[in-house]
């Protein structure tokens, strides 16, 4: 069975995301074993150094990597590879083939990913070439791996 973690910066606010996502972890469940890490944002305001509050959280998430074995790192950035979804899926479908059964999505928060992060990716993926809150990409990123799941079993979620 696929195994997903998605590492996240910062919660779910709104309630009508958490229920999306609540809804697409359930979809997920027969495919995958999904595990969110929710990890705390630094606050941060205008006179802060915004490379030291990304430093901050790249050590959140670093700490929290270290707890996922032998996976597949796949980090939400805007400047990364855009897929369509049956090529992301052909993407997942061929780590599986390569027995990379466990996939572990980074998402950052409202000033993106450190430099250290973003080393660490094995493949950069962009959902588009459009800016969407941290919140959004989470939920739309759970929508995609359904939407991959459906595609691979062959199902008409997907025209």
């Amino acid at each position: 069975m696929l195994h997903l973690d998605i590492v996240a910066l910062g919660k779910l606010k709104e309630a009508y995301w958490r229920e999306a996502e609540a809804e697409y972890l359930k979809r997920l469940s027969p495919f995958a074993k999904v595990t969110i890490h929710e990890l705390k944002e630094e606050p941060f305001g205008e006179k802060d150094s915004l490379e030291l509050i990304k430093k901050k959280e790249a050590e959140k998430i670093l700490l929290e990597l270290a707890k996922i074995k032998n996976s597949f790192i796949i980090i939400l950035d805007e400047r990364g590879k855009e897929f369509s979804s049956v090529e992301l899926t052909e993407q997942i479908n061929k780590r599986a083939m390569e027995q990379l059964n466990n996939l572990t999505f980074i998402i950052g928060g409202p000033l993106g990913l450190h430099q250290t992060i973003l080393a660490k990716a094995d493949l950069k993926l962009s959902l588009s070439r459009l800016t969407f809150t941290h919140q959004m990409a989470r939920v739309f990123l759970l929508e995609q791996m359904y939407r991959a799941m459906m595609i691979t079993a062959g199902r008409t979620y997907h025209h």
